[in-house]
């Protein structure tokens, strides 16, 4: 047993000055009654109440250091548990560009996305994971983290139009690197998202390859849309209205991205297709678990807090009956 805040056993130095004070007091005592001779007294017979006298003390004492024993916060590491820690640094790479509100997800390939992706960062309670956006540029939405409601959260504000439209692949691969390249995890890993060809930014996506393979990180590619064509929602002098366009992935290079990082390529078809891959992904870098055995530290104050209150209460109970005093 540990005790988390020992200091507070200084407080059982004031036994001393109790101890000295009860002394000086028995010695003080006077007879409540005078008579003339107290030899009688002496050689009657003495009763158990004569020698548990100082048994009202003695319980006072035992409970102040019960009380101080529940201050200093008694716990308990006998109890191991075994944790289950990928110690995976995951950066998820999102295409943020216009043609993500093509309707051939639900609601449309963006919000698929992103539910998707929340609904795998919730089950990965042990990694760090970060956000980056790109279009025709790419930023950092969230650094790598632990502290899921943040992240989700940022999530949740995620929309097309926040940056210059495009699509930089290559920026948004690289700026993902960058956010992990200095990270000590045992495992690293760029989940990247796109529904397109490279057409913006001024790296070239398999130099950004090329980078993340020198720093050990793993780039999982996925191809979002149908094959053929995908309704995309135009705005016409008579309103929003949905014409199908082509539907233009560069599977070539997401697939080289991700052999040259030593991940894998995904196509993406439809909602359910898209949550396959995750899941997929999800026990892929499963397989990077370490088990830890760790000591939990467990409370054990309320034993002593028990005694203490009884010790209390008994001392209290024979000071006003069995041992009264008649004044």
């Amino acid at each position: 047993m540990t005790f988390k805040n020992p200091e507070f056993f200084y407080l059982l130095l004031v036994v001393v000055p109790m101890t000295v004070w009860y002394v000086f007091r028995q010695k003080r005592n006077t007879a409540s009654i005078r008579i003339s001779s107290t030899a009688p007294v002496f050689k009657a017979p003495r009763t158990i109440r004569h020698y548990l006298r100082h048994l009202v003390f003695l319980l006072q004492v035992l409970a102040l250091a019960a009380f101080t024993i529940v201050l200093a916060r008694p716990q308990s590491s006998s109890d191991f548990e075994n944790v289950t820690t990928e110690g995976i640094d995951i950066v998820i790479s999102l295409d943020i560009s216009t043609s993500m509100l093509a309707r051939d997800f639900s609601p449309d390939r963006l919000e698929a996305a992103k539910n998707v992706a929340m609904e795998f960062i919730s089950g990965r309670q042990y990694d760090r994971i970060g956000l980056v956006v790109f279009a025709g540029e790419a930023f950092t939405q969230c650094p790598l983290t632990t502290d899921r409601a943040v992240l989700l959260n940022l999530f949740k504000d995620i929309k097309t139009g926040m940056i210059q439209d495009g699509t930089a692949i290559g920026n948004g691969l690289a700026t993902s690197v960058a956010r992990m390249k200095d990270s000590d995890a045992i495992s690293r890993v760029v989940i990247l998202l796109t529904d397109g060809e490279n057409n913006s930014g001024e790296i070239a996506p398999l130099t950004a390859a090329e980078i993340a393979r020198t720093f050990g990180i793993r780039v999982y590619t996925i191809g979002v849309g149908t094959v053929g064509t995908a309704p995309y929602p135009v705005q016409t002098p008579y309103g929003t209205q949905l014409r199908d366009i082509e539907v233009k992935i560069d599977e070539e290079m997401l697939q080289q991205i991700s052999s040259i990082t030593d991940g894998k390529y995904f196509r993406a078809t439809s909602n359910t297709k898209l949550q396959e891959i995750y899941d997929e992904i999800d026990q892929l870098e499963k397989s990077k678990i370490e088990v830890r055995e760790f000591s939990r530290q467990s409370e054990e104050f309320l034993p002593f807090a028990l005694a203490g209150i009884l010790l209390l209460v008994t001392s209290l109970l024979l000071r006003t009956t069995v041992f009264r005093s008649i004044p």
